[in-house]
């Protein structure tokens, strides 16, 4: 099968296409023939291997996982002989970074935990834009952001690929949303839902003086004290993405500010969850959810994928199609 292989960590250059072995399920696990595939912020950081402490978990020198991507959407062509969730012929999608990654290939073998049956409104490269990116936001906005109906929320990056997300299922959790986005992007938020937007190229959030009750900060640069003057007293700050500056800030600083001022400064990872996608189905499968895809690649493209992605501007997600 055809595979984009890794072999040190770099800019897209040291990505290549190569014909390699394909793999054969083991007991527990479901092979997947991959119709599509997407990008996310941990395919740049696996690329260049930084921050450096990410290495102690995907290799020191090397990439301990030769084929990168984490998401899928495809079609199950055999199953390992303990799989109960699934047969073959079933349309699945699917996160695959906490089980080896594997997805930008023609196939990928991988634990029935790691998939979910693909939403029946959806096609392939919809369903791929989907695992990583909205578990993200439904993490960031439930578990780390206690998010309540009624308030008041603010999404800074609102136009990415998490961010598209998080406008929508904040609002399927009742709240007002506010997203940021440059002046290209509002039409995208007002698609979605957005209740409010915000062009950042033109407007700052910093009249909206403790204001919001929750903020989800996706590929933003704001500097922490920002997000905390906007902050309403026992508000929740929750960093999912963006400058790298901005992480080490908000795990530094936070806790003394959660301390001192009574607003919480979280610094927060994803963690691939069969149930938290299965939960993000019934949202798109009740219409209250959807992808929104800015481009295509082919997988001989992956290289020029990530070189675009990286640019920041995307408008929604980056698709793979296999």
């Amino acid at each position: 099968m055809k595979a984009i292989v890794q072999y040190k960590y770099g800019l897209p250059e040291v990505l290549n296409l190569e014909e390699v072995e394909k793999p054969t399920p083991n007991d527990h696990q479901v092979l997947v023939k991959i119709h599509a595939a997407s990008v996310n912020f941990g395919n740049l950081v696996l690329l260049k291997g930084k921050p450096y402490i990410t290495r102690f978990f995907y290799g020191v020198l090397k990439p301990k996982h030769p084929i990168p991507g984490g998401d899928i959407a495809g079609c199950v062509e055999a199953v390992g002989s303990k799989v109960t969730q699934f047969k073959p012929g079933d349309e699945v999608f699917g996160d695959l970074s906490s089980s080896g990654w594997g997805a930008f290939a023609e196939y990928v073998s991988a634990p029935e935990s790691s998939l979910e049956q693909k939403p029946v409104n959806m096609s392939f490269e919809e369903a791929a834009a989907v695992p990583m990116a909205a578990v993200t936001a439904l993490q960031g906005l439930r578990d780390k952001g206690k998010i309540e109906s009624g308030q008041k929320v603010l999404i800074y990056g609102a136009s990415g690929g998490v961010g598209t997300f998080a406008v929508q299922i904040a609002k399927a959790f009742g709240a007002e949303v506010t997203g940021v986005c440059s002046t290209r992007n509002k039409e995208i938020l007002r698609t979605i839902g957005a209740d409010n937007i915000i062009d950042y190229k033109n407007e700052g959030i910093d009249k909206y003086r403790e204001y919001f009750d929750l903020i989800i900060g996706v590929n933003g640069h704001q500097p922490l004290s920002v997000y905390k003057r906007a902050l309403k007293r026992h508000g929740i700050f929750v960093h999912v993405g963006g400058a790298e500056s901005q992480l080490y800030q908000t795990a530094l600083q936070g806790g003394w500010i959660s301390f001192i001022e009574k607003k919480k400064m979280n610094v927060f990872l994803q963690r691939a969850n069969q149930k938290d996608l299965i939960f993000i189905k019934d949202l798109i499968e009740s219409g209250k959810v959807k992808a929104v895809i800015d481009q295509q690649f082919e997988l001989s493209e992956v290289p020029q994928a990530l070189t675009y992605f990286a640019e920041g501007h995307a408008q929604g997600k980056v698709i793979i199609t296999i």
